[in-house]
């Protein structure tokens, strides 16, 4: 007895956990995309059959790994039944049950197993075997925490779990409840926290068995991919794939991932290339997941590939086992063939869409047969057959409200938005949209960490929720320049932007891949509304729209009837001639077209209303415009009015800088590192701040990331200003400041001077990048630029939208800070003071020189 009870000890707590270990780690409808593979290095420990209700574990493990939820829980629940005058069996039961009730969104008796699990354990004497049971409940409780929104308990429940790995050593459990850590580190926004356990398990992993060191490389790889560290995730999964090659061990998942990787680096032909390596494995699944990546970037680059690929995809969607995995990868190819718009590939998409249905029912899989339903009913609303369309959405969202799936509710509420405002059924679509809106809200986890089994893109299935929304209801247009005085019209025009404001918050946090972005919120209407104006442009297919919040006055509305397409044309060519020093007439000419779109038609009110401050909160690609340049005919815009930007109400509480020591920490370069060039200008660029502020200056090697986070610790100086080469792109990986020792990425950076801005009695007030640039034409770029006063705990950014001339530049900081010293002075105030310096300064006039800077956050 004592040998079978052994036995079963070994088999369950070795095969049985290790096989979980990749399912049951972190839900599909949380993280998706760092969902662990099914078959851990656990898998590789075969069954033995022992008694009838080891066999019944058995049954349901298996029918978890493919992905069979609801026959994992009939086998699972009679084994809780049998285990009845077994605590510890049942408790490990139990845990099962959560993890197979979670996947099925069954929230309720997910957390009323998991108590129950922990409620057993208590009764349970110590032992070796309780400690590793009580690690894996610990482990299920965290996943079902982080999936519920309760990452930082999620955090110290996965502590509490790899602490008790840690004593029973097992090695492999340990490790991967340590990376869920990082997942929870990540969205919570603790990078340096994340950084450093990585770190952590990067040191323990040579000691390891070689398929424990394949797997823990892999999923390093996949874990910093998530954390947008591209170059790192690479070289993790190359070392992985090495030594898969080296042990025999089969490299589908690892080649996977590295084609993922390929593809956020925009390397197309490298993507496809290991794609197709990775289609010839012999594992169907992966073969499969390999086509269906192939075949949705062929979509956007070569759809005749697309076309071919797509033939054989419904026999080969056959030869996976049943499963949700299945069904995902039949709704992933019809969504592929869909874009194709050709009669035949949507006939085909219809029919896989109703085979992954009727497989959907016969598993149970309510939340599978949610999404079927909807991508069905998109099908319909593409070929634009409402009734069909309609009944299909209504069905999906019925089945998702069900589950409280609010992570789909959104999506059919949003398409049922669509399908109601082509009906003519304005109210009601308004209504859809409204709902859809309200479920984004209150998503807590990073949208676009969404499942890789369904294809998913913050662009496509999040922002034009936002923007449809507002594009509803600032319609009907009232008469432009009008004050809103019907309340309903009013309301709505708050209503808009509000939205607007969501989507800056959301696409800020979709970019730093967190959701963290929490911001004290200030009322910038209470804010020196005499002399401030308050600007939104909201970009939409059709028009221009304008809600401008004026001193004294109603919110009001001005729209510009220009074409997105035309709209951004023009931005884009402006801003181009803009950085030239030579196109002075056609620069003026498109300025002076940007101006008749954007400020002529509220500029009979700014002259009744006269601010003194321009401050936009802007939109798409007005974000890398230079707003200071638009110009009238005779004067530009900076000339009447000191300008601001702002990404929206969440800002942290201003004041005035002059509140404060008027005192910086200066940390520059010199020399040329890191394959940059030497910044010749800013020994000249310390020393004039120098003679104006009291300062402490690390320069060269003393500009290291330890010596910054030091001095920022430590000292109460308000303002930072970094002379150094800095980058925004759209890829976060490309976003990063320059120090002596290496270059510290943006989110990197923003968790440093918040580490040390909470060990300050004052906060940043103004920090200053003096040598930045975003690139033209790159939309999304200048999200890192807007969003680093909100990260970093800064009220104020002052950085560049282009690289400048080195004298220029030297004269801009000199004004600037002359200009700030001076009584009242608010930071826009001497934006102003130095651009018009330059401005009438004979060798600087053209906008190249002074335009490009840009005040981000706290006017004041």
């Amino acid at each position: 007895m004592v040998q079978r009870f052994r036995s079963f000890w070994f088999r369950f707590l070795r095969l049985g956990l290790c096989l979980l270990l990749g399912v049951i780690l972190v839900s599909a409808s949380a993280i998706g995309h760092s969902i662990f593979p099914s078959r851990g290095i656990g898998s590789t420990f075969p069954a033995i059959a022992a008694t009838p209700t080891e066999n019944l574990l058995d049954q349901g493990r298996q029918a978890y790994a493919a992905q069979r939820f609801s026959d994992a829980v009939a086998a699972w629940e009679e084994a809780v039944t049998l285990f009845s005058q077994q605590p510890l069996q049942q408790a490990l039961a139990l845990s099962y049950l959560t993890a197979a009730y979670q996947q099925l969104s069954q929230w309720e008796i997910a957390d009323r197993s998991i108590t129950q699990s922990l409620e057993r354990l208590v009764t349970v004497p110590d032992s070796a075997q309780k400690l590793a049971v009580s690690a894996q409940i610990h482990n299920t409780l965290g996943s079902l925490q982080f999936a519920r929104g309760q990452t930082q308990a999620a955090l110290a429940t996965w502590q509490t779990a790899a602490d008790l790995y840690a004593q029973t050593e097992d090695e492999a459990r340990y490790f991967n409840c340590r990376l869920n850590q990082v997942q929870a580190q990540q969205s919570l926004g603790y990078y340096q926290a994340a950084r450093r356990t990585l770190t952590g398990l990067e040191q323990r992993l040579p000691a390891q068995s070689p398929p424990l060191q394949v797997l823990g490389y892999q999923r390093l790889g996949q874990t910093y991919r998530l954390l947008g560290d591209l170059a790192i995730a690479q070289a993790h999964l190359q070392t992985a794939l090495n030594l898969a090659q080296q042990g025999n061990l089969a490299p589908g998942g690892i080649l996977l991932e590295l084609a993922n990787v390929a593809q956020g680096q925009g390397d197309w032909e490298g993507a496809i290339a290991i794609y197709q390596q990775a289609s010839r494995s012999n594992d169907a699944e992966i073969r499969l997941k390999a086509q269906l990546n192939q075949l949705k970037l062929f979509v956007q680059q070569n759809p005749d590939a697309a076309r071919n690929l797509a033939a054989a995809l419904p026999a080969d969607l056959g030869q996976l086992p049943p499963g949700r995995s299945q069904i995902y990868a039949y709704i992933n190819a019809a969504q592929s063939l869909l874009q194709l718009k050709t009669r035949a590939e949507t006939e085909t998409a219809v029919r896989l869409l109703a085979q992954a249905i009727q497989r959907s029912q016969a598993l149970q899989d309510t939340r599978a047969e949610a999404y079927a339903r909807g991508y069905l009913g998109h099908a319909y609303e593409i070929s634009q057959q409402w009734n069909e369309a309609q009944q299909l959405t209504e069905q999906a969202l019925t089945l998702s409200q069900s589950l409280n799936a609010t992570d789909t509710v959104y999506q059919w509420q949003w398409q049922r938005g669509r399908l109601l405002k082509q009906q003519g059924q304005k109210e009601l679509a308004l209504s859809a949209y409204r709902a859809a809106f309200e479920a984004l809200q209150s998503l807590r986890q990073d949208l676009v960490a969404l499942s890789d089994d369904l294809q998913f893109s913050f662009q496509d299935s999040v922002e034009p929720v936002y923007r449809e929304l507002i594009d509803l209801l600032l319609q009907p247009e009232p008469q432009a320049g009008l004050p809103i005085s019907s309340p309903p019209l009013s309301a709505r025009l708050t209503e808009a932007r509000s939205v607007l404001e969501a989507l800056q918050i959301a696409e800020l946090n979709n970019f730093f891949r967190t959701a963290c972005l929490e911001a004290q919120q200030v009322n910038l209407e209470e804010i020196s509304q005499s002399t401030t104006a308050i600007i939104y442009p909201i970009i939409l297919p059709d028009r221009l729209e304008i809600i401008a919040s004026l001193p004294g006055q109603p919110l009001r509305q001005f729209t510009s009837a220009v074409p997105q397409a035309d709209l951004e044309q023009t931005l884009l060519t402006w801003r181009q001639n803009s950085e030239k020093r030579f196109t002075a007439p056609e620069g003026k000419a498109l300025g002076q077209q940007l101006y008749r779109w954007l400020i002529a038609p509220m500029q009979n009110a700014l002259v009744e209303t006269h601010p003194q401050t321009l401050v936009f909160v802007l939109d798409g690609a007005l974000r890398n415009t230079p707003m200071a340049a638009l110009y009238d005919g005779d004067r530009y815009l900076v000339e009447d009015y000191a300008i601001a930007l702002s990404p929206g109400l969440q800002l942290l509480g201003p004041r005035p800088l002059q509140e404060t020591q008027m005192a910086a920490l200066l940390a520059g370069l010199t020399e040329p590192r890191h394959g940059f060039s030497a910044l010749f200008s800013v020994n000249d660029e310390i020393q004039t701040i120098q003679a104006l502020l009291d300062s402490r200056v690390l320069l060269n090697q003393g500009f290291t990331t330890t010596a910054l986070v030091q001095q920022v610790t430590n000292s109460e100086r308000p303002i930072v200003h970094l002379a150094t080469h800095a980058q925004y792109s759209s890829n976060l990986e490309d976003t990063f400041i320059l120090a002596w020792d290496r270059p510290i990425p943006l989110d990197e950076l923003s968790s440093l001077l918040r580490t040390g801005d909470q060990n300050r009695l004052e906060p940043i007030e103004l920090l200053v990048l003096s040598a930045c640039e975003t690139a033209t034409g790159d939309n999304r770029a200048a999200l890192g630029l807007a969003g680093i006063s909100l990260q970093a705990g800064a009220r104020s950014t002052l950085a560049s939208l282009w690289n400048l001339d080195d004298a220029s530049g030297a004269y801009f900081v000199s004004q600037f800070y002359q200009a700030l010293a001076q009584p009242q002075a608010t930071k826009a105030a001497a934006l102003r003071q130095a651009q018009l310096a330059l401005l009438n300064h004979p060798d600087y006039r053209h906008p190249a020189y002074w335009s490009a800077y840009v005040l981000v956050g706290n006017w004041l």
